[in-house]
């Protein structure tokens, strides 16, 4: 009962493996979505289970849960999204949704993970099944094919990274369980080595986040790989970091004045390369993934603080991330045709064309730029003040210019929507699913950054 989440995820994927060795294809679609729902209900429903399986190296507790069911809600609306499948060839549209699910299952034995060698082979059955679905793409060309090989080397570099510096707490430790690096690793944090082996550790996790340096992929693999396909790339493996980058931090405890610093850099550098590249994209997947770049520096913030304040304020903030991510990356979906990258030029008068999808953006970008009453205001917020409880002035001031630095450019969506006329206005029909699934995004992203504090109580007992 403890694992039932993973369980039923596993199952969604062993389903979808069997419905691709038949000959009738088309059911997938249909069949993904109350699937995917149950998990969402059985991940919500497993919410306060608690215990350790396989020795205490595997550890089911708040803190998991509440990102197990995250992980299940994005996984449950990215499957939603797939409505308008015009982008994935059909012949292998099971697979696509069954390397999906084997996806988020990897993520969700991550956030459970307490032992070193239980992570890699959680990170690993989570990358695995991203490598084989980003050139699952219609009309065969070299840039998915690009983008999936560049996905491939960085994962196989930011690994084999992750492993040495594990290799180095195990070494310091004399154990892989975090419970026994836990009593180890404070005492050497103010020596080279201990921040070494650390940071090399977590590499793995920046390249999840795509925090600098570890961010050169994400452009060209948000750019080359479907829409749906970028998508899920964007926002749900971003939780399942997160949730890690928490749990490795926190064996630094109070000792890790030089690790806050490296952290503190790292974030600087990734929130101000993201926004000033960002601000010339034309293609707004790029553009979203220097987006994500940025964010990523502004997420350190919390985890930095290296407290209770800071880390609820991290799990606020990659929740919100996810629904503003796919609100913005939703109206890209219903906007591509035949599956086609959007740019900028295409939102021109769009709020003409569909109201409820420029709505969708502007209340997307809105969030993403950090403006109220939006949950990415409210995030941000909470943020900067956990960093600057805590005496980390500098990154805080640096977090406000990059804020006021990136409003440009997602303002600047916001205005090719709505200022500009289009010179062919023909209006784009949306289904009842596609409206409802509008209105949930809207809603999400209000409901957090209006009534913020039920939800960040329970990220602080979590943690």
């Amino acid at each position: 009962m403890m694992i039932l989440p993973e369980l039923s995820t596993l199952i969604f994927s062993i389903v979808f493996l069997f419905l691709s060795l038949g000959k009738k294809k088309d059911s997938a679609a249909l069949l993904a979505k109350p699937l995917s729902i149950i998990i969402l209900g059985i991940s919500l429903t497993g919410i306060l289970a608690n215990g350790e399986l396989f020795s205490g190296a595997y550890r089911i507790d708040l803190f998991s849960q509440i990102f197990k069911a995250v992980i299940a809600y994005g996984f449950c609306l990215v499957i939603f999204m797939l409505d308008r499948q015009n982008e994935i060839e059909e012949a292998y549209f099971p697979e696509y949704i069954m390397f999906l699910g084997f996806s988020a299952l990897g993520l969700m034995m991550l956030v459970s993970s307490v032992e070193l060698i239980s992570i890699v082979i959680a990170l690993e059955v989570s990358s695995y099944s991203l490598y084989v679905i980003i050139p699952l793409r219609k009309g065969q060309t070299t840039v998915q094919i690009e983008a999936s090989v560049k996905y491939l080397f960085f994962g196989a570099i930011s690994t084999g990274i992750m492993l040495f510096g594990m290799s180095y707490i195990y070494g310091i430790a004399k154990s892989t369980f975090l419970s026994d690096i836990l009593k180890v690793l404070p005492g050497v944090m103010n020596q080279p080595i201990g921040v070494f082996a650390l940071i090399l550790t977590l590499t793995g996790f920046f390249f999840k986040l795509s925090l600098f340096p570890m961010h050169f992929w994400a452009p060209d693999i948000y750019e080359g790989a479907s829409n749906t396909t970028t998508t899920f790339i964007a926002t749900v493996p971003k939780i399942g970091a997160a949730a890690l980058l928490i749990r490795m931090t926190m064996l630094a405890s109070a000792s890790g004045a030089q690790l806050v610093n490296i952290l503190i850099v790292l974030a600087a550098v990734s929130m101000t390369l993201g926004n000033l590249v960002g601000l010339v994209q034309k293609d707004i997947k790029r553009l979203l993934a220097y987006s994500g770049i940025a964010h990523a520096g502004y997420l350190l913030m919390g985890v930095l603080a290296l407290s209770k304040d800071g880390y609820a304020a991290a799990i606020y903030y990659i929740t919100i991330y996810l629904f503003m991510n796919l609100a913005c990356f939703y109206v890209l979906v219903l906007l591509s045709k035949d599956g086609k990258n959007v740019v900028l030029d295409d939102l021109v008068g769009l709020s003409r064309r569909a109201p409820l999808l420029a709505f969708t953006l502007a209340v997307g970008a809105f969030s993403l730029a950090g403006i109220p009453p939006t949950g990415g205001f409210t995030g941000k917020l909470f943020l900067f003040m956990s960093a600057f409880r805590e005496g980390h002035l500098a990154i805080v001031i640096i977090g406000a210019v990059n804020t006021a630095i990136s409003i440009f450019y997602y303002l600047n969506l916001v205005r090719m929507s709505y200022s500009k006329e289009a010179e062919s206005a023909d209006p784009i029909q949306l289904t009842f699913n596609e409206k409802a699934l509008c209105y949930i995004f809207i809603f999400l992203v209000l409901y957090m950054g209006i009534v913020p504090f039920g939800l960040l109580d329970i990220f602080r007992l979590a943690v």
